[in-house]
This record gives structure tokens, sequence and C-alpha cells, in this order.
């Protein structure tokens, strides 16, 4: 991947995390161009990481073996349609971080078979600790899929799926998953402070307690429940609370919730998939 060139269309947080981990991992900022209308994310993102950027989407792409395509959904379209002369008889790799968007899409707006890999990433990667989902179309080699799996884990980790529809199940998961958890501090912090606590104390133990728990699912051979029982002991402080929360029906407000989620989704990809 040290020799392959990148371009990146967009400049915003995403790029910038992947940009930072892709030099982080040995990749030379030479290597690497951003465009974007924008003069300012252009300019800030040469001053941290020193590479080309450039107002013109066109002008970036001209020697790149990889294309990110890191805008808004609602842009994608135009994005596309203006870069597809460009990759006329093209056997360069197109990657989409736009959630939504599918794959067929893109396509028919390049209107030419082409190698296209989805990925939905999430915010952690911007401090080198995201979650990515990938899924590559048919026109897509081996040696693309690898390069791409390589971008996605020098900001994180990353995994293969079996079809696209499970990507607005992994958006519902993974994508929004950490405004859920943020959403969870934030009630604890407040919860911590009415017991007592003050601001400070409450925010150290709510973030530190988060990342022990995390830190325990991740190097543990035992599943989240396995764990939750064993540091519940019956008649105890965490058994008194865990019922509070099993007689709120936690479990079905995250599942109506993440339903929610994989529904918006969908909506997206019919909204802004359209040609």
């Amino acid at each position: 991947m040290e020799n392959t060139n990148i371009a990146f269309i967009g400049c915003g947080n995403m790029a910038r995390s992947l940009i930072g981990g892709l030099i982080a991992n040995g990749v030379k900022p030479d290597k690497l161009s951003a465009s974007d209308p924008d003069q300012a994310q252009r300019q800030a993102l040469f001053e941290q990481f020193g590479i080309d950027t450039n107002a013109d989407n066109n002008v970036v792409i001209k020697s790149a073996d990889v294309i990110v395509l890191a805008v808004k959904p609602q842009l994608m379209h135009d994005v596309v349609c203006e870069i597809a002369k460009s990759l006329i008889d093209s056997s360069r790799l197109i990657i989409s971080i736009a959630a939504g968007i599918k794959l067929d899409s893109i396509n028919q707006w390049l209107e030419q078979p082409a190698a296209i890999i989805r990925v939905m990433p999430n915010t952690p990667a911007l401090i080198q600790a995201g979650a990515a989902a990938l899924y590559a179309n048919e026109h897509t080699s081996e040696t693309q899929k690898n390069i791409a799996e390589a971008m996605m884990r020098s900001v994180g980790t990353a995994i293969w799926l079996d079809s696209e529809d499970q990507m607005d199940s992994v958006t519902a998961l993974s994508g929004s998953g950490p405004a859920y958890f943020f959403y969870v501090m934030e009630a604890m912090e407040k919860a911590a402070e009415g017991l007592g606590l003050n601001q400070e104390q409450a925010r150290l133990l709510t973030i530190e307690t988060a990342v022990g728990a995390a830190k325990m699912a991740l190097l543990s051979s035992s599943d989240p429940e396995t764990l939750r029982q064993q540091v519940t002991s019956p008649g105890g402080t965490t058994e008194q609370a865990l019922n509070i929360l099993m007689q709120g029906k936690l479990d079905e407000l995250i599942e109506k919730a993440m339903a929610a989620a994989k529904q918006r989704s969908v909506e997206l990809s019919e909204e802004f998939g359209k040609s």
C-alpha cells in the first residue's frame, strides 16, 4: 500500500482520520491528495499532513490508484457524475464512505463497470480506534480488497460483510453506536452528580468505567452476558441497579433504537441513491 496513490474527495473529519492513520502506518504524504470546495478545510489538511490539496476533484484523482469518496450522501450523485469522464476505461478502485449510497447507484452514475467498495466507518477512527465494515462489488480484485482493508485497519478494526444489505445494520450498530454509548455516559455522569459527586469526579469515573468495561469485553473470551453475571452478586448493589434497567425494558428500547437507525439508512439509500 505504501506505493499506492490515494485521492480523497472531501476533507472532513473522516478523511482527515484516514489520512492520519495512513501516514502513521508508513504511507508517504506525497502519495496522498485531497480535494474540497472549502479553502479552509484544504489549508488545514495541508498544514497538518503536508499533502497536496485542490478545489478541483478531477485534478486530485488524475494519478490516483484509489479514490475515496468522503462526501455527504446528498452530494454523492453530483460528485460521481463530475469525475465519471476522468474514469473512463479505468481500473482504479473507488471507495465510498457515504452512508446509504449503494454500489449500484455509484455504478449507474459512472455509466461503466468499476471496482467499488462500500465502507461504513465510525467516528472513533479519529483516534485510530474505529470499527469499519466493507463490502465490494464483483469488479473488485483481491489486491484492491486488500488495499481497502489495510486502509481501514490503519484507523481501527475492519470486517467484510456477506451482503450489501448488511450495511444498513452496520450503520445502526457501529456507525451510530458511539452516540448510544455517549448518551449512556452522559446519563451516568448526571446521575452521579445527583448522588453527590462533583462534575470532575463523575466524568472521570464514568469514562474510566466505560473504558474498563470495553477492554474487559475485548480481551475476555466470555460474552457480555457472562461478564455481566460475573460482576453481579446476588442481593448486591449491581443486581439492584440492573433490576431497574430490566424493569424499564432497556433491551427493548435499544432494539427499537437500532431498528429506527437501520430504517433511516434504508430511507437514505432510496432518497439519495436515485439518479
